[in-house]
């Protein structure tokens, strides 16, 4: 799947076009552009937790229908989302990474970051489930 075929699919999900996600540059990476309706406090201003989190689950999604050649959308059994530090108003990336693929279940590994990815604001981990 191209990238162009990739932001279609993205541009599909109601939800990723209200946060605004787009593609990254670099494989495996997805982009949470500056948009004020992502912001959770505006005294900061900071991104709204719930907004970095959607952000990370709809990218693993994403990623795993790349790598699972699956039509079908993954249903998602579990996920886990560790706050690291305050989400500035800033552009935002996430990295997926396949931790397992199996036929029926698949774990994904996800990290945001803002100024250096060695320095997340969140960390996640999501289980999927995807169907015959």
């Amino acid at each position: 799947m191209n990238d162009v075929e990739l932001q279609q699919l993205i541009n599909r999900v109601p939800y990723a076009r209200t946060l605004g996600i787009e593609i990254g540059e670099e494989a495996g990476c997805f982009l949470l552009p500056v948009k004020k309706s992502n912001i959770g406090n505006p005294t900061l201003p900071a991104l709204h937790g719930g907004a970095i989190a959607g952000f990370m689950e709809l990218s693993a999604m994403i990623h795993v229908l790349q790598h699972s050649h699956s039509e079908k959308i993954p249903k998602v059994v579990d996920f886990a989302v560790d706050y690291v530090r305050a989400g500035k108003y800033v552009t935002t990336y996430s990295r997926c990474k396949l931790v397992y693929l199996g036929r029926r279940m698949i774990n994904v590994s996800i990290s945001a970051w803002q100024d250096d990815e060695a320095a997340p604001i969140t960390m996640a981990r999501a289980q999927f489930l995807v169907k015959d």
